[in-house]
């Protein structure tokens, strides 16, 4: 058994590919009622297959509408999109927006670049694709958790070196931004409840090799690498208190401000990564902060 194994074990491949105390996040028969949602194969990165999306608008929605990019968690190596379509179809009729969630290749069968390269050629489809699928590329947010957040700010990250599309919000929950495990935050969860930070380990062995050169790894695999933060899209980050990911999502949040970027920041106390949190009222107030940042990207003239 590989290191990367034996501090994050990977599941059985198959369904959600979910470890076996993930409860999937599933949409409603009242929701799935309210909304067209659909299956699409679309281009994938020059070389790579096809990358498959679950899109979800809602039925009563009329003209054209804002689009939310979701880029699921689960470590990079865990999960995929129908684990959360309660998610997407909540923010599909909460905001009303187009959401396009994708189902982006899994490490360790396929390590890093192959997650975000699918998540940017998602963005470049959206955005070419925008009148076609009728939404407005100029309300386009990325979003994601954990190792989404991850991805969502790699994607913002590419967008701007290669000159891609504009994106009007990177918001990014409990990101995982930096591979050098050396918080007071990762300290603070060794052994602890939920994604510790042994399985913070584990996962970035699984996402970019056991033997990977951590003297160089690159700012689209952990964006706190990135020595240049300035022209990125405005950022909504939001922290759980007990979570081994804290203070790189902290610190992250601190050098796109001192880079000139906009940043809304929400750190929610006594609330852990992947565990019931011991503060509830916290819980739910970082869930309404989250919220009501989309929703100002996403209608910015409410």
């Amino acid at each position: 058994m590989t290191r990367a194994q034996k501090l994050m074990p990977i599941p059985p491949r198959g369904g959600h590919d979910a470890p076996p105390d993930f409860v999937p996040l599933e949409a409603t028969e009242e929701q799935r009622e309210q909304l067209d949602i659909e299956e699409r194969f679309i281009p994938g990165p020059k070389g790579a297959p096809d990358v498959r999306v679950l899109m979800y608008r809602p039925r009563a929605a009329r003209g054209t509408l804002p689009v939310l990019l979701h880029l699921h968690g689960g470590a990079f190596c865990m999960l995929r999109p129908q684990a959360f379509s309660a998610l997407d179809a909540g923010w599909a009729l909460m905001h009303p927006c187009q959401v396009v969630s994708v189902d982006y290749r899994l490490a360790p069968e396929h390590p890093f670049p192959a997650g975000p390269e699918d998540c940017y050629a998602a963005l470049l489809w959206v955005a070419a694709n925008a009148d076609a699928i009728d939404v407005d590329p100029e309300r386009l947010v990325v979003t994601g958790g954990s190792a989404g957040g991850a991805l969502s700010a790699a994607v913002a990250l590419m967008a701007r070196d290669r000159r891609g599309p504009k994106i009007a919000l990177q918001a990014l929950m409990i990101p995982v931004i930096d591979d050098r495990l050396d918080t007071p935050s990762i300290e603070q969860a060794r052994g602890g409840l939920g994604f510790n930070a042994e399985n913070n380990e584990g996962m970035w062995l699984h996402y970019l090799g056991e033997d990977y050169d951590r003297g160089n790894t690159s700012p689209y695999a952990a964006p706190a690498r990135a020595e240049d933060l300035t022209n990125l899209p405005p950022a909504l980050i939001q922290t759980n208190g007990l979570d081994p990911l804290r203070d790189e999502g902290i610190h992250y949040a601190l050098r796109l401000l001192a880079s000139g970027i906009p940043v809304e920041l929400y750190n929610a106390p006594g609330c852990y990564h992947g565990h019931p949190p011991t503060d509830e009222r916290a819980a739910a107030q970082a869930m309404r902060v989250f919220n009501e940042g989309l929703a100002a990207a996403l209608h910015p003239k409410r």
